[in-house]
């Protein structure tokens, strides 16, 4: 399904305790496929109650690059008016940081 180029990261983040996401999983996750040849994401998956959440922050990373930190927040803080916003955010940011260390040396 996804080329060889493609690696997987996941990004973790608390979400508010009022939030349907923490009472069912206890943390948020974004997974991130990502090519490696130039950083661009090209699927993305979140723990979610609902599948449209799904679907809907799929649509807020795809095609995006994973280098490009202010693109993404602003698409995330602009489109993405729900309880876990910061979580998304958070969530990609630590999955930003996982990719970078694990690919520094080159």
């Amino acid at each position: 399904m996804y080329d060889e180029k493609t690696v997987y990261v996941v990004g973790e983040a608390k979400s508010p305790g009022n939030n349907p996401i923490m009472k069912q999983y206890d943390t948020f996750f974004v997974g991130f496929v990502i090519d490696r040849t130039d950083g661009t994401i090209v699927d993305a998956d979140c723990t979610s109650v609902l599948g449209l959440t799904k679907k809907f922050v799929q649509t807020l990373f795809t095609g995006h690059n994973i280098w490009d930190s202010d693109a993404v927040t602003n698409s995330v803080m602009n489109r993405y008016l729900g309880s876990s916003q910061k979580a998304i955010i958070v969530a990609f940011k630590h999955a930003r940081k996982k990719y970078e260390q694990a690919f520094e040396s080159e």
